[in-house]
């Protein structure tokens, strides 16, 4: 069980602009994801160290996105504004997960833009709507080279997540003890005064900290 990666849903503005402010921050751009057809999006991601990932997610004009959870999820974020969305957690196998929350994975797949099909399996996108400080799990069926971390650079890297929320509640989510995915990661609880979930990221880069 391992950190996957961070989404952060697009603004008003749409997916390249966010992106592009958000690349700005961190001085280095994002690259085109592709699509999501299961899921009605698609996304902009920046590979980071450590097999970890930032993605920006857009909501797309299609029939998916009214029903696959993650669409739903996209939208409600990006109709608020924008802003982060939720963490992800890697697992080897996804079956004790399916066994725990007695329900079935769904398949995922994106198709990048240079042909490349992505393809995985995860569960727990609805805990996600319902207590945004849960991440929800991933398996992946590709093989790592196509990881989308594939190419970091070595000097971009998550330092520190700040979530507001529970760490006992999200170790009862996971099965097991919060730091499992999140051993190489500082994280900073704050107890939630509204909505729970990510409050920030801070980032290592070439520049110094940046917190976003």
């Amino acid at each position: 069980m391992r950190l996957d990666h961070l989404s952060f849903a697009a603004g008003p503005d749409g997916l390249a602009s966010t992106a592009q402010r958000i690349g700005g921050l961190l001085g280095r751009d994002f690259v085109d994801g592709g699509v999501h057809p299961r899921f009605g999006t698609r996304n902009m991601i920046l590979p980071l160290a450590d097999n970890t990932y930032l993605e920006i997610v857009e909501v797309l004009d299609h029939p998916a996105s009214d029903k696959a959870p993650f669409g739903q999820a996209v939208r409600a974020r990006s109709a608020l504004g924008g802003g982060w969305l939720g963490w992800v957690v890697a697992v080897e196998d996804i079956k004790p997960v399916e066994d725990r929350l007695g329900r079935a994975s769904v398949a995922g797949n994106r198709h990048r833009p240079d042909g490349t099909e992505l393809t995985w399996r995860q569960i727990g996108v609805n805990g996600l709507i319902a207590d945004p400080q849960l991440p929800f799990f991933i398996q992946w069926n590709s093989p790592l080279r196509d990881h989308p971390s594939a190419g970091a650079d070595a000097g971009f890297a998550l330092a520190c997540l700040e979530i507001a929320g529970d760490p006992h509640r999200v170790s009862e989510w996971l099965g097991e003890t919060v730091e499992a995915p999140l051993e190489d990661v500082k994280v900073e609880w704050v107890a939630p005064h509204g909505t729970p979930g990510i409050i920030a990221a801070q980032f290592q880069t070439p520049h110094g900290l940046v917190r976003i």
